[in-house]
């Protein structure tokens, strides 16, 4: 199979090579804020006294960022595959099957490293 995708050009490539990078620099920025303001949620919480409501809330709500930096670190990481696969010259072939990846998907998802189906898959087993 072909190294690289015909239907990607340079120019295409340096675009989503510049999407890449700066939706990494977003996510890494996201992923500090959200770490920072964990840290100021524990420190009143500890500083203030408080009742069983606000804990359970402060709780949930700790929660539900973790949960939100577990998905930023996973599309952290396929933001760092795509961008070694730029560099590689393979950006725009699957990581499974090598098939090529459909240009509208990358273009609606930049660090994408699976056709749709492959995605899809790969999705359902986790679940």
């Amino acid at each position: 199979m072909n190294s690289k995708s015909p239907a990607l050009d340079a120019s295409f490539i340096q675009k989503q090579r510049d999407r890449l990078t700066k939706l990494r620099q977003q996510l890494l920025s996201a992923t500090q804020t959200e770490q920072s303001e964990e840290a100021g949620i524990n420190a009143t919480s500890v500083a203030e006294a408080h009742e069983a409501e606000d804990d359970a809330q402060r709780l949930a709500l700790l929660e539900i960022d973790g949960a939100a930096g577990v998905r930023n670190q996973q599309r952290l990481t396929q933001i760092e595959r795509a961008l070694q696969k730029i560099t590689d010259g393979t950006y725009g072939l699957s990581d499974l099957s090598g098939k090529a990846i459909p240009r509208d998907r990358l273009e609606a998802l930049p660090e994408s490293i699976y056709t749709l189906s492959e995605s899809k898959a790969l999705d359902a087993r986790k679940s």
